[in-house]
C-alpha cells in the first residue's frame, strides 16, 4: 500500500523475535509499522490505518459502504488468510509435535469452496467493491500470492484474471523487482 500511496518508506526486513524488532514491538510479532512514534503491528491495521490517514483505498468510516467493507475484510480473513496461516503453522510453524499432517487437503478444500464463493458474489471485475481499489483488494491479493507459494490449487477463472491484473500494477510489479 505505501508503494500505491506513492509515500516514502524505508522498510527492515527481520524474522519474528528479532532483538531489534522486540525493542519496539515486545511480542516479536510482523509486520509492524512505525509512523514517528506510533508503532502499529498486524498488516490490516496497518494497511487500513494508512487507506484512512491519506484518505485513499477506503470508504469514509461510518458510511454502509465502509461497513461492507470491514466485512469483506473479515471474511477474507476468515476464509482465506485462516487457511493459508493454520497450513503454514501444520507445515513447518509448529514445532513436529505439534502439527497435524492431514490438515493441509482439508484447508486447500476450504480455500477452494471460499474463492468460488467469493467469485459467485463479487464479479472479480476491476477491483472486489466496484471501480477503486479497497483494502479488500491488498489482502485478497496477498492472499492469492501466498496460495500460490504453498501450492493451494488452481483458482477460480475470473479470481486468476483478477490476480494477474492486480500482479501488473506499476506498484505490485515495482515491490516485485526488488
Amino acid at each position: 500500500m505505501l508503494e500505491e500511496l506513492g509515500l516514502s518508506y524505508e522498510s527492515q526486513p527481520v524474522m519474528p523475535h528479532d532483538v531489534d524488532l522486540i525493542e519496539i514491538h515486545p511480542p516479536g510479532k510482523i509486520p509492524v509499522l512505525v509512523d514517528d512514534d506510533a508503532v502499529i503491528p498486524d498488516s490490516t491495521a496497518i494497511l487500513q490505518y494508512l487507506a484512512d490517514s491519506n484518505g485513499r483505498f477506503s470508504h469514509p468510516c461510518g458510511t454502509h459502504q465502509r461497513a461492507l467493507q470491514d466485512s469483506l475484510t473479515c471474511r477474507l480473513l476468515d476464509e482465506f488468510d485462516a487457511c493459508l496461516w493454520a497450513a503454514a503453522k501444520h507445515s513447518f510453524v509448529l514445532p513436529d509435535d505439534k502439527r497435524v499432517g492431514d490438515l493441509k487437503p482439508t484447508l486447500k478444500w476450504e480455500f477452494g469452496r471460499a474463492a468460488r464463493s467469493l467469485v459467485s458474489q463479487y464479479a472479480c471485475n476491476r477491483f472486489l467493491m466496484g471501480d477503486e481499489m479497497t483494502v479488500p483488494d491488498f489482502i485478497l491479493t496477498h492472499c492469492l500470492i501466498w496460495a500460490g507459494v504453498a501450492r493451494f490449487g488452481e483458482l477460480p477463472p475470473a479470481l486468476a484474471s483478477y490476480f494477474k491484473r492486480m500482479r501488473q500494477r506499476s506498484a505490485f510489479r515495482r515491490l516485485s523487482t526488488r
